[in-house]
């Protein structure tokens, strides 16, 4: 039975209770955002890149409590406020043990709980007399009410003063120490325990905050006698860095994330030692060049493999004014030349247009009012167009870019996400030698794309970006022919390809304003330009005499900075063929051609046909002329010539190197074997009005595809469609099972250029 003083005092009770639950319950703020916070950026690994000041002109930065230490949580605990967890905020037999060594004449003491603490902190209360104090109780008192423990706790750690406008322990922790306070160690968290006592003077790291942290170490080592890092080398002195040492790194890429990314704690993708090696690079090469003119420079570089930004460098010296240094050169919008080319041959190759040994002529060409001429003034003739690409000549270049369609180049830009392009009709042809304008930055995406299998893909800067697909803008079939191609783009300086294979291209502007060098390093992508922030034009500003020097600079560098990096073969992908092609004309080979070499082929795409520049002749050995009819057999030979278009022999002539020019033969005077289509092959197989059924659960019954031939023919080539489906002797029976039910037509072709074709029909029944 209850006593009558229990039953007086239980409604006050159960109301002081509901009361105090109501207070904890009822909405409130977070003490977080009691205050701002400063904002940092942190390399891949952790370090810090830069920290900003908060609103206030305070290094400040929250870190919840369960990311921080606990040695240092109970450091703190153990200097500050050991019954923290067991008083309602203030704690009185302290107070007065505080009063009586204060007021006595003793030794000053405090009294002060951490939750006293804190509201001093938050409401910035004058303590030191009577009523400031009683202030500080009351407001504690309500704070606990208001808050649990662990905010209090977690508020206190980030609030409490470190030392001038340095607040909180991940703050401190990241300036004294160059950590997160998720990682100090105990003789860090002891010293971090001491110095919100005196913060002036212990945050000097001096005698002062040594003295006061040995004495918290033995009550450490006392309270807590079982912790095997008792027996560690705590006493030795801890080196700090202060306020001066800040660092301040990669500061564009910073610059960057800060102003487009919101969160006070941004995890960048960055690789500090690959940043300061870049930096270093060009820091070095514009000392060498300097002479000549090249004052600034910028680069970024990519991992390919997750499209994560390992270092950008926005100009060659960030503080310059007279370089404009702390404008981001890789966010700023330049001519890139003849970087965008290898975007236009695979745009050909996905089209049909070309496959890496088609011929394209390099001669004087005028393509309505536009004339373009190349780099060098000169033209070489007829060059496959691998050695196009690489050689960078601007007339085939301006021919692809006038035979792509749907999309034509400006349209691969526009899905790309080229920002500030003009209407296509102001580009025109142009465009193709880099008469638009984008930043290395789009460059840079774009050659990501093409490491990979064609599909666009947004740059991540920041660890918690999500790996995303875009737009698809070249097939992976395209885009490894590209690859392909300009691994086979010879190192500036004449050296054999060193560690990594690359694939590279330079750009060069009009006016030599801006030099370029973009490409494949292993798994990376490197885009490195060299120019005047102010455009001024510089004749050094040639992409391979400038900018190519250091992009295989930094190239050489990188399997030495990372020698753990496993590179894997690029290995062609499904839908690619290697064919033999004749090596003057690029096309199938007839029986006359001397010479032949392997191409990448798409089946159904890739241009292809049997070629007809090698042509035999009959001479007649007495005149050296072409013979005609009635033929005697002890003056007529039979020689092969060359039959190139007039023009090609005008150039190849002015180069000083001419080609023997075929004889003049009369109309109807020689057999014309390449147009001659009485001994043209006759198709035996398949056979005409026949519809082929092909069972789906024998997947190895065919169609057998064979044809009669001339007695000169020593080779036929198949096709369905357009795709060429096998070659062979004449007497050899080709074997040909359809993808797919449809209407197929099928050509046979000899190596003599005389064709025949039928039309046939295959279903694929169960």
């Amino acid at each position: 039975m209850k006593s009558p003083s229990l039953k007086r005092l239980t409604p006050p009770l159960f109301a002081a209770a509901v009361v105090l639950i109501g207070l904890r319950l009822w909405p409130h703020a977070p003490l977080e955002q009691a205050v701002t916070s400063s904002r940092v950026v942190l390399a891949d690994d952790g370090s810090l890149l830069r920290m900003t000041l908060a609103q206030d002109g305070q290094y400040r930065l929250w870190l919840p409590l369960e990311r921080i230490s606990p040695s240092l949580v109970e450091a703190l605990l153990l200097k500050e406020d050991r019954n923290f967890y067991w008083h309602p905020g203030i704690n009185p037999p302290a107070l007065v043990r505080a009063a009586m060594a204060t007021y006595s004449g003793g030794q000053r003491q405090g009294g002060s709980t951490l939750s006293m603490q804190l509201a001093r902190r938050l409401w910035d209360l004058n303590t030191r007399q009577v009523p400031g104090k009683l202030q500080q109780m009351a407001l504690a008192l309500w704070l606990e009410a208001r808050y649990s423990k662990h905010d209090i706790l977690e508020a206190y750690l980030n609030l409490a003063p470190m030392g001038g406008n340095i607040e909180g322990a991940e703050a401190a922790s990241r300036i004294y120490f160059g950590k997160s306070a998720a990682t100090v160690s105990l003789s860090e968290a002891l010293a971090l325990a001491v110095i919100p006592q005196q913060p002036g003077r212990r945050a000097r790291f001096g005698p002062s905050l040594q003295n006061a942290r040995l004495r918290l170490m033995a009550d450490w080592r006392e309270t807590y006698p079982h912790d095997p890092r008792n027996n560690s080398l705590l006493e030795l002195p801890l080196e700090a860095r202060n306020r001066q040492q800040i660092p301040f790194l990669a500061p564009h890429l910073s610059e960057q994330l800060l102003a487009s990314h919101p969160g006070n704690e941004l995890n960048s993708t960055l690789n500090l030692p690959l940043q300061q090696l870049l930096e270093r690079l060009i820091t070095g090469f514009i000392a060498e060049r300097r002479s000549t003119g090249v004052e600034n420079a910028t680069a970024i570089l990519i991992d390919s493999r997750d499209q994560s930004v390992k270092a950008l460098v926005g100009s060659a010296v960030y503080l310059s004014t007279s370089l404009h240094g702390q404008v981001n050169g890789v966010l700023s919008r330049r001519s890139p030349g003849s970087t965008l080319k290898p975007f236009l041959y695979g745009l050909a190759l996905d089209q049909g247009v070309i496959h890496p040994m088609s011929i394209l002529k390099d001669l004087p060409s005028n393509f309505g009012y536009f004339q373009p001429e190349n780099f060098d003034g000169s033209f070489v003739g007829p060059l496959t167009a691998r050695d196009a690409l690489i050689r960078s000549r601007n007339i085939p270049a301006v021919w692809l870019a006038s035979q792509v369609k749907s999309p034509s180049l400006y349209g691969l830009l526009q899905r790309a996400g080229i920002k500030g392009l003009r209407d296509e009709r102001h580009y025109g042809l142009a465009l193709a030698l880099g008469g638009g304008e984008m930043t290395p930055e789009e460059l840079a995406r774009l050659y990501v794309m093409l490491a990979g299998d064609g599909h666009l893909r947004p740059l991540r800067y920041l660890q918690d970006q999500p790996q995303s697909t875009g737009a698809p803008l070249l097939t992976p079939q395209a885009a490894f022919m590209v690859r392909d191609m300009l691994r086979r783009n010879p190192r500036p300086d004449g050296l054999p390809g060193r560690h990594w294979r690359t694939a590279w291209k330079t750009g060069t502007s009009w006016g030599f304003h801006d030099a370029w060098s973009a490409g494949l390093v292993g798994p990376y992508v490197l885009v490195v330009w060299v120019g005047n922030f102010d455009g001024r034009p510089n004749p050094a500003f040639i992409g391979a005499k400038t900018a190519a020097p250091l992009f295989f600079r930094i190239a050489d560098a990188l399997p030495l900075a990372l020698p753990n990096v496993v590179i894997k073969p690029d290995k062609p992908p499904a839908g690619l063929v290697r064919i033999d092609v004749c090596a003057a004309s690029g096309e199938l080979p007839n029986r006359w051609c001397p010479q032949t070499r392997k191409t990448w082929y798409i089946p159904g795409v890739s241009p292809i046909r049997v070629s007809n520049l090698h042509r035999p002749v009959l001479i007649d050995t007495r005149t050296g002329k072409a013979a005609c009819p009635p033929f005697d057999a002890r003056y007529t030979r039979e020689e092969v010539f060359e039959f190139w278009p007039s023009d090609v022999q005008r150039l190849y002539r002015a180069a000083g190197l001419p080609r023997r020019t075929p004889p003049n033969v009369m109309k109807n005077c020689q057999p014309n074997r390449l147009s001659d289509q009485s001994e043209a092959p006759q198709i035996r197989s398949p056979l005409t009005q026949v519809s082929y059924q092909l069972r789906l659960s024998q997947p190895q019954e065919s169609i057998p595809l064979n044809a009669n031939a001339a007695s000169d023919a020593t080779t036929l080539y198949w096709f369905a469609d357009q795709t060429l489906i096998g070659q062979g002797p004449p007497h050899t029976t080709l074997n040909w099972r359809p993808g797919k039910s449809g209407e197929y037509r099928l050509r046979v072709s000899d190596d003599q250029g005389r064709s025949a074709s039928r039309g046939l029909r295959v279903e694929f029944v169960p």
